[in-house]
């Protein structure tokens, strides 16, 4: 089940030699004179230098005061610059009239004003040609209808102008890219308009079916039109009665109607040979037509071969070998996507384990290969696809460099999209880091990525964190801390437990432990309500307790004891470990007294002992020891009294016990 073109080829490549030369001589055109791009200088001097990790990003060297540090900052930066762009742009092109000069050196026709409103109010084909122009789908529309009410005749041209227009966006009016309002909802997945929040679907006789039933002779564009669109909106039935209609005609279909019949053979057969039996006629026929595929064909082919179970593999190595008979593309300078879905066939991810040499062999391929965008999965599909099918599933750290140096080739990057893609292929490429590389290696990427390539969630600092355990450096604990809270992540509590609670498990050296006491007291300074109005942290028992071993690790009794006093303000109980850990710093009688007491008014059941050990370990006086043994006789209540009951120690406290007990 060949496709019919190898043949062709072969004989085409057995011409002799001496007729090849003589061809390649006479199509070779020495030019007189190199001619230059006007930007080549300014590429030159771009190629001589490289990104400075140190600086912002270059969206932000416009105004630098305003260069954002944290990831809100960033998110609120870029929005306002692109909302800010579109806006002057929406101003030019409503009012181009004052915008007529151009002192641009090179002219860059994008910038200059764009007209977006029709100028042509009488009913005629320029006006309409103009509207066809503007995007204007329902404005054309109803000037095709005065057209045609009028008695006038519209070319064939012009027709298939407005079909191409109809068919492109469904029926409907697109969202204008100059309308900040419209941008911003469209990427936050919410279009400001109702029709818009339904999926465009085909509709029967819409104006696409109305006008090209109007039409006296109907040729191959104004057919590929319709099938694009039906194809598109998932009418796949109906175009495939559409294209037979066209054979009847006896009408040659082209490379754009095969393309998008061969995508939608999947959605009209049911059956894996099926589908692919099909596919195979739509080719013979191409074949039979004489119609040359292109490369968005055999996409077209693999992608649906996706769909098509155990005959995928097969099938997709003969495709690939039919690209290469055809010369349309080599292995390894066709598209990005190209090699994400022969890859997909080879290796789902279902079953990826121990199948990842046929990745290996496309990462070989196309190393060092600068791509230029030419299907609609090139971009940010197949980074991604790579990134965390290859890197994070199969945990293959050599695969992520690999990934990443590619798209570090020429202008790769550019495939990676607008600033917000980038942070998600950072985030998930700085992720992989710190799971696999060693914590100075991560050190390093994380000071050459951040902030100057994109700015780290809550979760991206947690890895960090992890790495900084894994490897014991947790001394670098205070400076990591410094970079949360600059980037505006210190009101995440979890993110917060997690870094007191690296930092109270072990004992340091006494210069670490007197960061670490530092960066505890930071810490606590946020969970005072008043004092930092963003931040909206509560005070549990695990924070507290985290801070009050950090400051007693470091000597600071006095803010430990403070600390004592938070307990009781918001009714937690500290930990018997905590309590014992307070008696071996503390020097003073009096303050191990008001220790047993404290220990008595959270009703903790080691009081008794706490309190003998005391009267071993200090020098009292006769006062101190009235209290000592007082306290020590104090009744605690169970946990569920105490849940009720429960109160810091009073007299109050001390009597309401004691009647508790006798009742």
């Amino acid at each position: 089940r060949n496709f019919g073109w190898s043949a062709a080829v072969c004989q085409q490549n057995a011409l002799p030699l001496s007729n090849l030369i003589t061809e390649a001589a006479e199509a070779i055109v020495v030019p007189k004179k190199k001619t230059w791009s006007k930007e080549a200088v300014l590429q030159a001097l771009a190629a001589t230098v490289n990104r400075d990790s140190t600086a912002a990003h270059y969206m932000f060297q416009d105004d630098p005061y305003l260069t954002p540090r944290t990831s809100a900052e960033f998110k609120l930066y870029s929005l306002s610059q692109e909302s800010g762009r579109l806006a002057a742009k929406h101003i030019v092109n409503t009012n181009p009239k004052f915008f007529q000069k151009d002192f641009a050196e090179p002219h860059i026709p994008c910038l200059m004003p764009e007209t977006m409103e029709p100028r042509i109010e009488d009913v005629s084909e320029a006006a309409l040609l103009e509207r066809i122009m503007l995007r204007k789908v329902k404005a054309a529309v109803d000037m095709y209808d005065q057209l045609l009410q009028a008695g006038t005749t519209v070319s064939t041209d012009a027709t298939n102008d407005l079909l191409d227009l109809i068919c492109l966006y469904g029926d409907h009016d697109p969202l204008q890219d100059d309308k900040p309002e419209d941008k911003g909802r469209r990427r936050k997945g919410r279009p400001q308009r109702a029709i818009d929040l339904v999926k465009i679907v085909w509709r029967e006789n819409n104006n696409a079916e109305r006008i090209f039933n109007l039409l006296p002779e109907r040729d191959t564009r104004a057919y590929s039109a319709l099938i694009r669109g039906m194809v598109k909106y998932g009418a796949h039935v109906k175009a495939f009665n559409t294209y037979t209609d066209m054979l009847n005609n006896r009408l040659t279909a082209d490379v754009h109607i095969f393309n998008a019949l061969i995508s939608a053979a999947t959605e009209v057969r049911e059956k894996y040979n099926e589908k692919w039996d099909l596919i195979v006629e739509l080719l013979k026929q191409m074949n039979e037509q004489k119609v040359k595929p292109n490369l968005l064909t055999f996409n077209a082919v693999l992608k649906a071969l996706r769909r098509c179970g155990s005959l995928a593999r097969a099938q997709s190595l003969h495709t690939l070998s039919e690209m290469k008979a055809l010369g349309i593309s080599e292995w390894g300078k066709n598209t990005f996507a190209s090699h994400i879905v022969f890859c997909s066939i080879f290796c789902p991810v279902s079953s990826l384990q121990g199948q990842t040499d046929i990745l290996q062999e496309v990462l070989t391929e196309v190393a060092g290969r600068s791509f230029v965008p030419q299907d609609p999965d090139d971009g940010m599909h197949a980074a991604f696809w790579f990134l965390k099918t290859v890197c994070l599933e199969t945990k293959d750290l050599e695969s992520a460099y690999r990934v990443h140096n590619l798209l570090n080739v020429g202008e790769n990057w550019r495939l990676l999209g607008d600033s917000f893609q980038q942070s998600i292929y950072y985030g998930r490429f700085f992720n992989l880091l710190c799971m696999m590389e060693h914590i100075d290696v991560v050190l390093k990427w994380y000071n050459e990525l951040i902030p100057s390539l994109f700015y780290p969630n809550p979760q991206g600092m947690k890895d960090l964190l992890q790495a900084l355990d894994t490897d014991n450096r947790l001394d670098m604990i205070p400076q990591i801390w410094k970079d949360i809270r600059r980037m505006g992540h210190d009101n995440k509590s979890d993110l917060v437990e997690e870094l007191l609670s690296l930092m109270a498990r072990d004992r340091h050296s006494p210069e670490v432990q007197e960061s670490f006491a530092a960066c505890a007291l930071d810490v606590r300074s946020l969970y005072k309500q008043g004092q930092v109005a963003k931040v909206a942290l509560e005070w549990t028992t695990a924070s507290m307790t985290n801070i009050t071993t950090i400051l007693l690790a470091a000597q600071k009794t006095k803010q430990a004891w403070d600390m004592l006093n938070i307990f009781k303000t918001k009714n937690r109980v500290p930990s018997e470990e905590l309590i014992d850990e307070f008696l071996v710093r503390i020097k003073d009688g009096q303050q191990a007294v008001e220790l047993v007491q404290i220990s008595a008014s959270f009703c903790l059941p080691s009081t008794p002992n706490l309190a003998q050990r005391v009267l071993q370990e200090f020098e009292l006086s006769e006062e101190q020891r009235w209290q000592l043994t007082t306290t020590s006789e104090v009744p605690c209540l169970s946990s569920d009294e105490r849940s009720v009951f429960y109160r810091p120690y009073s007299s109050q406290m001390y009597v309401l016990c004691r009647l508790f007990n006798k009742m």
